[in-house]
Parts: structure tokens; C-alpha cells; sequence
């Protein structure tokens, strides 16, 4: 979201960025934009967002988040919500052509206003240079006299939709059998989720080998990500995983579940590794451990890959021309 908002600072315009979660209705968002004389909005998540400028006075567009279209979709008061948003909508952004694909199956050309875009997202990374990766693990409780360790690393919000504690038995039970194998599991917990997180942390904190981190800010947890052994992504449906394109940009292997939107920047055993059980998960990562070889050319590739398909300065092109549809 940051990154979009640093897009349209660049030409020129004038960006505030509100979480979605701070209102309850188009009312408080119409009177937020009549005060302070906002003269378009951008919406991420056809749902919590879009919901939000129904009515709305100044031209809008949405950008799809992932849950939208394929969770919320499945309600048929959400599904009805999100309609009529996109009826009114300038442009619609969808990430993956299997996104695209299904919003098009649910709410089709609904009037010729409406534009359903296709283009990757844009990474960029900044890894910290006075990160303190001693200190880190100390922190969290994990040997650093060890010259075998192999750090996984779960970047994700303790939300149903990530399923932080997917992996969490399996790789407990494998880290009894070999210790060199820790697990870290980093990202905000969510506030309108606050119980079901204590239950994860709760969870967690009872699990050999696995580790609720502090969320840190993005140029350390960038860092961080290169001197870990893998980044993991257990979610049960993504839009497009930012977290697995950094760490493709950052040189360093990732797990993730077989899943549409994981699966649509992850070709299995060439720029990544798709799991579909906790038990392939841990199969996935032994072969990985013991094959140095396949390991760099995994990496290599996906580097690659992300340096082709993923141009953090095409990103900015793409937005600040949809922005001019808004005008």
C-alpha cells in the first residue's frame, strides 16, 4: 500500500493512505472527502475498501486484494456489495489473469466505464545494513553457536486467510528429530482478529523449534529475509504475495502452498517449491537442504524472473496512468 501511495507522490499528487478498518460506512468516508476535498480515491480489496466509497461523490478505482474475490466472493451479501462497487468503479486492477478470469465469471462487463486491468506487481528491496542477525535470533530464543541452523521464515498476519499455524505440528515434530531446523513466524497481528490471534500465540508458543517474532520495520525484515535458509508462504489464498516476490528479488528460496495465486509466480522445482501437505513441506525442504546445487538454481531463476516480470518502475508507469483515468 505504501508503495502505491510512493507512486503517485512521485507524479506529483497529493496521497494519503487511511486503513479501511478505522470506518464502518460511505458516510464517515464521504464526509472524510468533502472536508479535506479529495479528488479521486483508490480502494484496495473490492470489499473492505470498495464498500466503502458506494455513493461516492469523486471518482474511484479498486485493486483487488486476493480474499475478495476468492473468499468473500462466496457470501452472498459480500458477492452483492462488490457488484454493485465495481458498478461504479473507473478501473478495476487485478493482479493474476486467474483473478481477472474470476471476477469476470461473477460480475462480467458490467458497463463499459469499467476496466478490468492485468499487470504483475512491482518489488523493490531494501535490505538493512546494520541489521543485528545475532541479536535477532537471541531474541526469539534461538541458538546462534551454531554453524548448521536453517532458518525458515513465515511472513504473515495472524489472520484465518494466512493460517500461520498450518505447518506449525509438522514442523515442531521435525525440529525434535533435527534441531538445525527453526521456523519464525513474523507479521502484525490483526486487531478485528485480536482472540483468534492470543489462540495462535498461544499455540505457538507451545510448538518446539517455532517462533512468534516481532514485527519489524521493512528493511530489516528484508535483512533478515537474506540470511535466512527459506521464506514460507502457508496461505490458504493469496492474491499475489509481495513477501514471495522479496524474497525471490533477495536471492533466497521459497516454500509455499500450491495455491492459485502462489502457484501463478511459482513454477514448482524452477523458481520455487509448491507444497500441497505439511508433509511434502517438509520432503520439499530436506531436498533443498541436501541439494546445494538445485538450491542456486532455483534462486538464480527466480531472480531472474522477478527482474523480468516484476519492474518496480514499470508498477510506478502502470498507476500513475490509472490515476489519470480518475481526473
Amino acid at each position: 500500500i505504501k508503495m502505491n501511495g510512493n507512486h503517485l507522490h512521485a507524479a506529483g499528487h497529493i496521497c494519503v493512505l487511511k486503513d479501511a478498518f478505522m470506518y464502518e460506512s460511505p458516510t464517515e468516508i464521504a464526509n472524510l472527502t468533502s472536508t479535506d476535498k479529495f479528488g479521486a480515491a483508490l480502494a484496495i480489496h473490492l470489499y473492505k475498501g470498495g464498500r466503502l466509497l458506494q455513493g461516492s461523490r469523486i471518482p474511484f478505482g479498486i485493486i483487488f486484494g486476493g480474499t475478495d474475490v476468492n473468499e468473500d466472493i462466496k457470501c452472498e451479501e459480500k458477492r452483492r456489495v462488490m457488484g454493485a462497487v465495481l458498478g461504479e468503479a473507473r478501473f478495476a486492477v487485478a493482479f493474476t489473469m486467474k483473478m481477472k478470469e474470476l471476477a469476470a465469471a461473477e460480475w462480467g462487463p458490467i458497463k463499459h466505464v469499467v476496466f478490468l486491468f492485468f499487470f504483475n506487481t512491482g518489488i523493490k528491496t531494501t535490505p538493512s545494513e546494520t541489521f543485528d542477525w545475532y541479536r535477532f535470533l537471541q531474541n526469539a530464543d534461538i541458538p546462534t553457536d551454531t554453524g548448521s541452523l536453517h532458518m525458515f521464515l513465515l511472513i504473515c498476519g495472524l489472520r484465518r486467510v494466512k493460517d500461520p499455524l498450518y505447518l506449525v505440528d509438522v514442523f515442531s515434530g521435525w525440529h525434535r528429530k533435527d534441531p538445525s531446523v527453526h521456523l519464525g513466524i513474523i507479521g502484525p497481528a490483526v486487531k478485528h482478529v485480536l482472540r483468534r490471534c492470543h489462540i495462535c500465540v498461544h499455540f505457538i508458543s507451545r510448538a518446539p523449534g517455532v517462533h512468534l517474532l516481532q514485527d519489524m520495520p521493512q528493511d530489516d525484515l528484508h535483512a533478515a529475509m537474506k540470511r535466512c535458509f527459506a521464506v514460507v508462504n502457508s496461505s490458504i489464498s493469496e492474491g499475489m504475495s509481495a513477501a514471495i516476490l522479496e524474497a525471490m528479488d533477495l536471492c533466497i528460496p521459497v516454500l509455499a502452498r500450491n495455491i492459485p495465486g502462489n502457484a501463478a509466480i511459482i513454477k514448482h522445482k524452477e523458481t520455487g517449491l509448491l507444497f500441497s501437505n505439511p508433509q511434502e513441506f517438509v520432503a520439499l525442504s530436506k531436498s533443498l537442504m541436501n541439494d546445494p546445487i538445485m538450491e542456486r538454481e532455483i534462486v538464480t531463476r527466480a531472480k531472474d524472473y522477478v527482474k523480468k516480470h516484476h519492474s518496480w518502475e514499470s508498477e510506478r508507469k502502470a498507476y500513475q496512468a490509472l490515476v489519470l483515468r480518475l481526473q
